[in-house]
């Protein structure tokens, strides 16, 4: 069983498609959204409100893109 559930968020209809897979693994899986790099700017904030909203979801950061190391 998976212990960690990653989801890129690209579009925001990811979100549907995020839950649609976080019914499907256990009630101790941590679940993650990431934003794709390219529409950080865009889904980041989608993604905090979503979060506030569902605090069983965490957000999950690329920090090595933050600070430009490839």
């Amino acid at each position: 069983m998976a212990s960690e559930l990653k989801v890129v968020i690209f579009h925001k209809s990811d979100f549907e498609w995020a839950e649609q897979y976080a019914a499907k693994v256990g009630s101790a899986c941590k679940l993650f959204l990431q934003p794709e790099w390219s529409k950080e700017k865009q889904m980041l904030p989608m993604m905090v409100e979503y979060v506030k909203s569902n605090p069983r979801w965490r957000i999950s950061l690329q920090t090595h893109k933050y600070m430009d190391i490839p």
